[in-house]
């Protein structure tokens, strides 16, 4: 424990720019895959061959090991950032995709009814009424593909991405050395951290955005 101490105080400038980083890429990742998950389930929810084919497409794409859907994005792409985010993307979206489908399609049809007998247009129903209402649904999906998007991002180092999963690379390449445990673990215990603390976030924001009748 001591050792490990030792190297966070050493190196606490590279460790919180990691973190930064590695939080970063993970939360633009996650907005990325929500707006692409969000308009996908408005569009299939109300169709259940629609919505069975946009799962499986999302589910097929989750099925793929990090290094290989990283390796197959390399050659295209390159290193770096846009294969990190890239795959970061499209694991993230199977989660946000079926909390969606599954909270739009839950929305009472009186309540829509309703709404449109008001006068309120499609859209207007849609953006004030059945999202609001599939909101805490979304959410959970979110969180979700965040969670998971925090490991998987760790395994990015294999692109040279960004974040914590060079530190633990770094450290396992070095074995027998004095810091390449406390390398290695302080990535991985951070990465755990961070994870913890994102999804208390999202605890917040839910609280803080999910209309009050619907949380009562």
């Amino acid at each position: 424990m001591r050792t490990l101490w030792t190297f966070v105080v050493d190196h606490r400038i590279q460790l919180l720019t990691d973190s930064y980083l590695h939080v970063s890429a993970v939360l633009q990742s996650v907005l990325i895959a929500t707006v692409v998950a969000v308009v996908v389930g408005i569009v299939v929810y109300r169709s259940p061959w629609g919505s069975a084919l946009a799962t499986a497409a999302a589910s097929i794409i989750l099925t793929v090991p990090s290094f290989a859907l990283l390796g197959l994005l390399i050659p295209v792409m390159g290193l770096g950032v846009r294969p990190t985010v890239t795959a970061l993307v499209l694991y993230a979206l199977l989660p946000i995709l079926r909390n969606t489908i599954i909270g739009l399609a839950a929305v009472d049809p009186a309540v829509s009814d309703a709404a449109r007998g008001v006068g309120m247009n499609r859209t207007r129903v849609l953006t004030g009424i059945e999202l609001p209402l599939a909101w805490p649904s979304i959410l959970a999906g979110m969180r979700v593909s965040t969670q998971m998007s925090m490991g998987i991002l760790a395994m990015a180092a294999y692109a040279k991405g960004p974040g914590l999963g060079n530190l633990i690379f770094s450290g396992l390449n070095r074995l027998g050395s004095p810091t390449a445990v406390p390398q290695a673990l302080s990535g991985t215990v951070l990465i755990i951290v961070l994870a913890l603390l994102l999804d208390a976030v999202y605890v917040l924001v839910g609280r803080f955005t999910t209309p009050k009748g619907i949380r009562e």
